[in-house]
Formats: structure tokens, C-alpha cells, sequence
């Protein structure tokens, strides 16, 4: 499906200045499921999940009802793209690099390490091949994927002891997320992939020595800073993580093309509202955990430096060996590259100059 027709056909503007497009209310009444990999307890990253639903519901007149689903209540929270895919639900929202162990081709519609920022994601999906590529990858599984949601650069995690060098990081047992073990692992960090719900007990217990999250908003609600103090910067495996929306490819093939760009538009409002509300959040809850004692630090540079070559080293074997993989990394890439000399000369030295003065 291109988005740019469904946009124009759907007319966009119109379906959301109205409410409901007039052809809506010929429709049939509908209700589906949305299951979520996050608990409910993350009003952030499980509340797109509402915010979508509801915006399906003003966008059909209330015909068009989805219910959502915290992690475990209608299945694990990694088990959603099989759920997704034999159709046991008819939705999803998660981070597909989740599921990098199925295949780490996943991993390009979330988040790899130094990838794309939230903007650089957004516009490779949007404008550049990203979305068409990730469509054929998630059709092989039956599943239509969909843009929803991105938390922005996320933080490097919370540590028992200090990190001060590479050498800090052998035997480290740490919580983080999908795809980053594979290149963590090779400076000898012991990767951990733990749902969010299960991290603060790991921490608590000594299970794991450090664990990442998000950022300081979600952190402070799973209470991280109260089992490990040092609170590390910035979270390089994670620049640009975006969530995905899932859909059964049958179920939604069975739509109207009226319900069709409702989830598409409703996906979409969802996904702006979620990044909206981690931009608004952090600094607050950064500035709540600082004063409970918190302690900031940056990642020191030579664990910058050996954490990117491993990263390339990476991908560089996946680019020999997972021809999926090649295909859409190399596309990948190619807007990364042109993506950052942009960045560079505008967004950069703006930023630059303007975090340099004081108001």
C-alpha cells in the first residue's frame, strides 16, 4: 500500500478535521485486539496503544473498536509478531528488534547501534525506501507493519559500579534491549534481553549488574535509580528506536479502504504523540531522579569508539551472510550517510549554539 495515495484518497486533512470521513458511516461495526509488549504501568510506550484506539474509534464514529492489551494478558511479551502472524490477534504495538533473534533483519525496523536518529527514522520510512523494504520483510510473516511511536535518544542505562573504560564492560550481566547485545558481546558485556516489567527485581536481585530502559521518564516510574546509581549517557544502541504497529496481513486486507486509512492516520497520530510526550517529559523526571541521587555520567570514549567498530564489524558479517539483511541495510545506510550531512550542517550547529547559551 503507498502511503502517499492512501493519504491523498483518504484525504488526511479532511478525515481529521471532521472526525469521521462520510463513507465511514456505511460501515460495518468492528472489534479487534491490540496487544502491547510493554505493562500498562509505562503510560508512554503501552499508552500509544490507547492513543491509537481511541483515535480509531473518533475517526470511524465508534464503528471501528479496539481493545488493548498489556503484556501477558493476552500473551508474552515477545510472542506478539507470532501472534500477530498465525492471527491468534489481530494487532500488535512492539519494538521489533525484539525478535532479532528470528532474524536480525528485524532489528532495521526499530533500532541499531549509531543508526538513524527519531527524524532520520521517520523520513526513511516516510520518504525514503524504508517502509517498502520493511512491508516486503514483514510480509514473508503475514504482517503489515506500521510506523507508531519513537522515544527519541534513549539513555545508556543504570550501573552498580562505574564504568571508566572498555575493560569496566568484561562479564558485565546487562539489561539491553534486542539487537545492541550482538554488538555489546563482543566487548565482553554478557547481554540480557528482560522485559521491561522483570528489570527492576533482575537489578534488585544481582541477577544483572546494570540494565537500559529508556529514559528518564519511564526509568523513574520502574524505579531504577533506587538499585543502581550511575546513570549513564547517551545510549548509542538505541538513537532513534521506533515501535511498530502489527497487523494480521488477512485481517487487514479484509478491511474497507476506509478502515484501511483510518489505521493508517491513527497509526501515524500516534506515533508524533508518543515522541511529543518523552520530549516533555525527560528533563522533569531527569531532574526528579538527579534529586534523588542519581549520578549522571558519559559513556567515556573509547567505549564509544570500540562499541562503533563492533557495531561495523557487525554489519559488515550480516552484509555477507543475511542477504534480507544486505538488502535493506544497504538502503539503510545509503540515507544514513546523506541523512547526516544534513544533520550536521543544520539541525548540529544549531543545536551547538543554541545548548551553549543561558537564558
Amino acid at each position: 500500500m503507498d502511503r502517499r495515495s492512501v493519504i491523498r484518497n483518504a484525504g488526511l486533512a479532511g478525515v481529521l478535521a471532521a472526525g469521521v470521513a462520510p463513507a465511514v458511516h456505511a460501515q460495518a461495526t468492528l472489534r479487534w485486539r491490540c496487544a502491547s509488549s510493554f505493562p500498562k504501568s509505562l503510560d508512554t510506550l503501552f499508552g500509544v496503544c490507547d492513543v491509537f484506539a481511541k483515535k480509531v474509534g473518533e475517526l470511524s464514529g465508534g464503528k471501528f473498536t479496539i481493545t488493548t492489551h498489556a503484556a501477558g494478558e493476552l500473551m508474552p511479551a515477545f510472542g506478539v509478531l507470532d501472534g500477530v502472524s498465525n492471527g491468534t490477534i489481530e494487532m500488535a504495538n512492539t519494538a521489533s528488534y525484539y525478535f532479532f533473534g528470528k532474524d536480525p533483519t528485524y532489528a532495521l525496523d526499530c533500532a541499531i547501534p549509531f543508526g538513524l536518529n527519531s527524524r532520520q527514522m521517520t523520513a526513511w520510512v516516510y520518504e525514503g525506501n524504508g517502509m517498502k523494504l520493511l512491508r516486503e520483510h514483514f510480509g514473508k510473516v503475514g504482517i503489515v507493519n506500521f510506523a507508531m511511536g519513537n522515544t527519541g535518544v534513549q539513555m545508556g542505562g543504570w550501573f552498580r559500579k562505574e564504568v571508566n573504560s572498555v575493560a569496566d564492560l568484561k562479564g558485565l550481566k546487562f539489561r539491553c534491549g534486542g539487537f545492541a547485545g550482538r554488538v555489546l558481546e563482543r566487548l565482553g558485556v554478557i547481554p540480557q534481553n528482560i522485559p521491561g516489567g522483570e528489570i527492576y527485581q533482575a537489578l534488585e536481585k544481582g541477577t544483572i549488574d546494570a540494565a537500559e530502559w529508556v529514559g528518564p521518564y519511564d526509568d523513574l516510574k520502574l524505579g531504577l535509580n533506587k538499585v543502581a546509581q550511575h546513570y549513564y549517557y547517551p545510549g548509542f544502541w538505541e538513537v532513534g528506536p521506533q515501535l511498530s504497529l502489527y497487523v494480521n496481513q488477512k485481517a487487514f486486507e479484509g478491511l474497507s479502504s476506509e478502515y484501511k486509512a483510518i489505521v493508517e492516520c491513527a497509526a501515524a497520530f500516534a506515533h508524533t504523540d508518543m515522541q511529543a510526550k518523552y520530549d516533555a517529559r525527560n528533563m522533569p523526571a531527569l531532574k526528579t531522579l538527579l534529586g534523588q541521587g542519581a549520578k549522571l555520567h558519559a559513556f567515556p570514549k573509547d567505549v564509544m569508539n570500540a562499541a562503533f567498530k563492533s557495531a561495523m564489524d557487525v554489519y559488515a558479517e550480516l552484509n555477507d551472510t543475511n542477504p534480507a539483511w544486505k538488502k535493506i541495510y544497504s538502503d539503510y545506510a545509503a540515507f544514513r550517510k546523506e541523512s547526516n550531512l544534513w544533520f550536521n550542517l543544520a539541525e548540529a550547529s544549531m543545536d551547538d549554539f543554541m545548548q551553549s547559551q543561558k537564558f
